[in-house]
């Protein structure tokens, strides 16, 4: 087996990890990770350095190493987020932006600091102090990032929804944090088409007494009914310098919410110097993001990944920012986006990189993608013919980086190395800093075998702790109940013999017919090859004291789920898994349901194959879904 990719030794060396390499005075990426984890405290110090992090770290870097959760990273450290994000004011870009094919704009780190200057300003002038909370149910647009940003200038706690979301989405999220201004757009787009935000939030406010002030970003030209007009909130206050108010590494930065499929979402505080070291870390080392780098995520407010992609500017890249529908121009508008504007960084979900190749798209054929040096899939595992799709239609010499993490840590535990191969189906590397092991059920490591994703040791972007929890008991009992004192993610996965890893699938919704556990992703794989299937979905029935396997097929248009084709999605299983693997019932649906991140929701429908109600449908993008699900006469049937 050959990788499908390699870095030439002149690309290798000229990476941001050769040049941290160096620092460190190790030979490879294997040596600097072993250090990393057994000298954390010298490690995340270099990379202090090394990010050029403006404030004072204090003279010690981590007390406490011993308990987890308990310990606590540069206790005597002082910094301001968003003054790392800003560090130029010239006129070089800062952000650019498209609003779908309808809408570009252009923003300088001038125009950028500028703008962040008067809105902390009119901010500070509302009233909000260190530790209030300021929340954003915004679309993707740099009024977003600049609103974060002078929330964080002055110490506050910011917290976002995308526009998509419903009135009881956003209330049980910003009802639990009582933010004291609210900043919403007065619309969006999706798919060419325009839809109303304000109507949503008159609803929202009146649910919300918290909010003093809400603001409203003038997007698509109408009106501010809502709110306050963002260009009357900012007239009084001209730019200047901005006064960076000195927070704690520990103060908390962000507050992001989990999907909220199994209940009301927890609240998850983050702090402000562990996520932009981690993120520094993540961009400059894994993902090889330099000054100058045009970085692109498509992403919304309502996901961690956009927290992720606008820490870029730390590192000097330009923000690629998309707010729309990505399957604009048939698939193709990113890709557009990515020749038009440089993109030398594409981010985005497995799905898309699978929905893409469904339809046949071949971007290598249509757009030149020329600076285009890596590409990064998150959001669910991306299948090994995901990979070879990406080499063989998008292009040929680009580092693909499969990442996985989550809003739990605002960041990764297993991601890309720019200076090693690409093996199919394998996320390259285990996160420098980050003790990541796989366990068994009885807690011990194993390796070539399946089991839980684990940290072992303590790392700065763990969360400080969820809202509204002051013992930190739903803390503790969401990631450190199954094994005492150590990180337990909820992935299903397998280290592999090149040190990196492969994701199966939540641990929660694995399957286990018979007693034996089965990834959900190693159905996906065979079943989304067949070219009749467009999507799937895979879930255990509790039948006649066992698990049975039944599997939800979404067919392209016209096609029909007949005995021939119900043959052949049980023979791809059978002969490239194990006869465990084949689904006792295979039914046809119209639809999947999935969160508003796109990740599909096995849980809900699990929970409607057993006659249960899934909780907080305002979790999902397309609740309506799940009426493909319910009264299933097949389901009462052997």
């Amino acid at each position: 087996m050959t990788p499908l990719w390699t870095p030439t030794p002149e690309r290798a060396a000229h990476t941001e990890l050769a040049r941290f390499l160096k620092l460190a005075n190790k030979p490879g990426f294997a040596e600097l990770h072993r250090w990393s984890v057994e000298c954390p405290d010298e490690f995340w110090e270099l990379l202090w350095h090394f990010g050029a992090v403006r404030g004072e770290p204090g003279l010690r870097r981590l007390i406490n190493a011993e308990r987890m959760p308990g310990a606590k990273w540069f206790p005597e450290a002082k910094l301001n987020f968003a003054q790392n994000l800003l560090r130029e004011r010239d006129a070089t870009p800062a952000i650019v932006f498209w609003g779908e094919d309808r809408i570009k704009r252009y923003l300088s780190k001038r125009q950028l600091y500028d703008l962040v200057s008067r809105i902390a300003q009119a901010l500070a002038d509302a009233g909000v102090e260190k530790g209030d909370r300021v929340a954003g149910y915004l679309p993707n647009l740099p009024e977003s990032v600049a609103t974060m940003l002078a929330s964080a200038s002055l110490g506050a706690i910011w917290s976002s929804c995308s526009p998509d979301f419903g009135v009881q989405g956003v209330l049980d999220r910003f009802g639990q944090i009582e933010p004291k201004v609210l900043f919403c757009a007065d619309g969006y787009l999706y798919g060419g088409k325009e839809f109303d935000c304000q109507e949503k939030v008159a609803q929202i406010l009146d649910k919300l007494p918290s909010v003093e002030e809400c603001v409203v970003v003038d997007y698509l030209g109408k009106p501010a009914t809502a709110g306050t007009a963002l260009i009357d909130f900012l007239e009084p206050f001209d730019p200047g310098e901005i006064r960076f108010a000195p927070t704690g590494f520990n103060d908390p930065l962000y507050i992001l919410y989990s999907s909220g499929t199994t209940g009301v979402p927890k609240c998850i505080v983050h702090g402000a110097g562990g996520t932009l070291l981690q993120h520094l870390k993540e961009h400059r080392l894994h993902s090889d993001v330099k000054a100058g780098d045009r970085l692109f995520y498509f992403t919304t407010l309502g996901w961690m990944m956009w927290n992720w992609l606008v820490s870029g500017l730390a590192s000097g890249a330009t923000l690629l920012l998309y707010d729309g529908s990505p399957f604009v121009g048939k698939g193709k508008v990113i890709f557009d986006m990515a020749d038009e504007e440089s993109m030398t960084h594409l981010g985005t979900s497995a799905k898309f990189i699978d929905a893409i190749a469904k339809v046949g798209l071949e971007p290598k054929k249509t757009h030149r993608l020329q600076p285009l040096r890596a590409i990064l899939s998150t959001g669910s595992p991306l299948l090994p013919e995901g990979f070879d799709y990406v080499y063989s239609h998008i292009k040929t010499d680009v580092c693909l980086s499969s990442i996985s993490g989550g809003t739990d840590i605002v960041s990764c535990f297993v991601l890309g190395n720019p200076m090693g191969p690409v093996w199919r189906g394998e996320i390259q590397a285990k996160g420098l800093g980050m003790a990541v092991a796989v366990f068994n059920e009885n807690g011990s490591p194993v390796r070539g075998e399946k089991g839980e994703l684990v940290c072992t040791k303590p790392f700065p972007s763990m969360p400080l702790g969820f809202w509204n929890d002051p013992d930190g008991a739903k803390y503790k009992a969401a990631y450190f109940e199954k094994f005492p004192g150590v990180w337990r993610h909820g992935d299903w996965c397998e280290e592999t013999e090149h040190g990196g890893l492969v994701i199966y699938g939540r641990s929660d919704t694995v399957l286990n017919p018979g007693g034996v556990r089965i990834g959900t992703a190693e159905i996906y794989r065979q079943v989304e090859q067949l070219p009749e299937v467009v999507e799937s979905l895979v879930v255990g029935q509790d039948w006649q004291g066992d698990v049975r396997v039944v599997l939800f097929v979404k067919l392209k248009e016209n096609a029909i789920l007949d005995e021939v084709l119900t043959a052949n999605i049980k023979r791809q299983i059978r002969e490239n898994t194990t006869p465990r693997h084949v689904p006792a019932k295979i039914l046809q649906v119209g639809d999947i349901p999935r969160t508003k991140s796109g990740k599909i929701v096995e849980l809900a429908v699990r929970d409607v194959v057993h006659g249960r109600e899934p909780k907080n449908l305002e979790a999902l993008a397309n609740p309506e879904a799940l009426e493909h699900f319910r009264g299933r006469t097949e389901l009462a049937s052997p």
